[in-house]
């Protein structure tokens, strides 16, 4: 579906704001975990990043895209892109803490570059073939 600059505007910008409300869900955890543990940098990331994804992808499916694309489907192209995108940065955060980088620099660089790739995998991979399918798209349109 070709959207207008007017509609790819409004979707960047949803994304990117569902998207930060993600990474507060990401720092507190991250933050919690570093403050009541003695984990490593790696084991906080990693879950501080699983329930940050799980809560954007939720809703930008929803809200953002509004897709009635198949659920799992979607999911495992998700997955997909964070098979990928996990390992790499869970290595370099782990790698650049032993150098001496401060964890939340590592760690807000690491999202800022995780909002770039994952929009655009989201955007042209995911949801290329489903965008404004769902029910709230169909009442908007009305």
């Amino acid at each position: 579906m070709k959207l207008s600059k007017k509609e790819n505007t409004i979707q960047v910008i949803k994304f990117v704001l569902f998207s930060i409300s993600a990474g507060v869900i990401q720092i507190i955890t991250f933050t919690l975990m570093t403050n009541l543990t003695t984990l490593p940098y790696w084991p906080k990331y990693l879950t501080a990043l699983i329930l940050s994804i799980i809560y954007n992808f939720t809703v930008n499916r929803r809200f953002t895209f509004k897709s009635a694309a198949n659920v799992p489907i979607a999911m495992l192209k998700v997955f997909g892109y964070y098979c990928i995108f996990t390992p790499l940065s869970t290595w370099w955060g782990d790698s650049l803490t032993e150098v001496g980088w401060n964890e939340y620099i590592i760690l807000l660089g690491t999202m800022a570059t995780n909002l770039i790739t994952e929009f655009l995998f989201t955007r042209f991979v995911v949801y290329r073939n489903s965008i404004n399918t769902n029910d709230l798209a169909k009442r908007e349109a009305v």
